[in-house]
């Protein structure tokens, strides 16, 4: 079956992208560029109206010191601090909150997120991606809550002092050392009190357990996918498919060509039915109501028959071919996201 592109017929609410850390890595004025639909990479906002993406959550990534000179070979080095880098992402999303004229907005509770569905405006939600900026101490952690912070995934690769994220090469377990420090588990309780989400998908196996344990809000996987469809350690055990349902949480599906292939391979060759099949898969183990999409655009190389967000239809349109009603497709697509965040934000 050959599937062609289309005017988006269903709102897309998606767990995970990058483009702030692009937005922030550009020299020009990545700003105007994202919104006059003239920025490179997988996003900007006239991108996201052809394909339907109608919201979803914006991460701040702190790359490593490490992967700067790579990143933007030709700068200066500068001091690596990570709370400023935090502040300036933050700010490119004010920014394009502010020079929108309405067409964005950042959203601090579901009712707000609804309401930009409805009027057409890109709902925004501010997520943090590895916590380095957050004092041990978690003394900023109010004044980023008032910035509009609803999610934070505790941990990446590579440690903080929070504890360990996952890492390991393919095929490998999820089991890959320490998981949270005592700092890590005070983090869980302060997001807990302040009802901010708590992403798992980068906790090695010890951490993601802790979490279970210690949490009291719904397990939720932002950006992952199937470990028995694709043994990257990063991707979710049917053990952990099983916690994450009994808490009533939730798993994004990943979109990165490694996450979804049963080689773990990088190459964009990988057919959109594999995306469907990890969410077949997912379905399965945690429910149709626990399930919708994390695509990790601008962080990832995704299926070459997807290309970037205008491609959303195509995959929606893939669900349809393999059985998936228009209900299903807009739990998916949508409503689950909204169910979730509105357990875990009581909003």
């Amino acid at each position: 079956m050959t599937l062609t592109s289309h005017a988006p017929l269903y709102q897309v609410f998606d767990g995970h992208n990058d483009l702030l850390l692009r937005l922030w890595l550009h020299d020009n004025d990545p700003v105007a560029q994202f919104l006059d639909g003239t920025l490179d990479g997988h996003l900007d906002l006239t991108r996201m109206h052809q394909g339907g993406f109608a919201g979803g959550l914006f991460a701040v990534f702190i790359p490593p010191a490490s992967y700067m000179p790579k990143l933007k070979p030709h700068a200066a080095p500068q001091p690596h601090h990570p709370l400023e880098i935090t502040h300036q992402q933050i700010a490119l999303l004010q920014r394009i909150e502010s020079q929108s004229a309405g067409r964005a907005r950042i959203c601090r509770t579901a009712a707000e997120i609804e309401q930009c569905l409805a009027q057409g405006v890109l709902a925004m939600v501010l997520h943090i991606e590895g916590a380095e900026a957050i004092d041990v101490s978690l003394g900023n952690l109010d004044a980023l809550y008032e910035a509009g912070l609803r999610s934070i995934g505790p941990l990446w690769n590579l440690p903080n002092p929070f504890g360990v994220g996952v890492t390991g090469d393919f095929p490998g377990s999820p089991d890959s050392g320490d998981g949270l420090t005592l700092a890590g588990l005070g983090l869980l309780r302060a997001c807990n009190r302040k009802k901010i989400l708590i992403d798992v998908s980068h906790m090695n196996e010890k951490a993601f357990w802790q979490t279970a344990r210690f949490s009291d809000a719904p397990l939720v996987a932002t950006h992952s996918n199937a470990h028995a469809l694709c043994a990257q350690p990063r991707n979710l055990t049917d053990r952990q498919l099983a916690a994450i349902a009994e808490s009533d949480g939730f798993v994004g599906v990943n979109f990165g060509n490694a996450f979804l292939r049963a080689d773990g391979k990088r190459d964009a060759d990988t057919p959109l039915e594999r995306i469907v099949q990890h969410i077949d898969y997912l379905i399965e183990k945690v429910g149709e109501d626990r399930v919708g999409l994390g695509s990790d655009f601008d962080g990832i190389s995704v299926p070459e028959a997807l290309g970037d967000v205008t491609g959303l239809p195509l995959l929606l349109q893939q669900m349809k071919h393999a059985g998936y009603n228009n209900a299903l497709i807009e739990k998916l697509a949508c409503r689950n996201w909204l169910k979730v965040l509105r357990q875990t934000w009581g909003e």
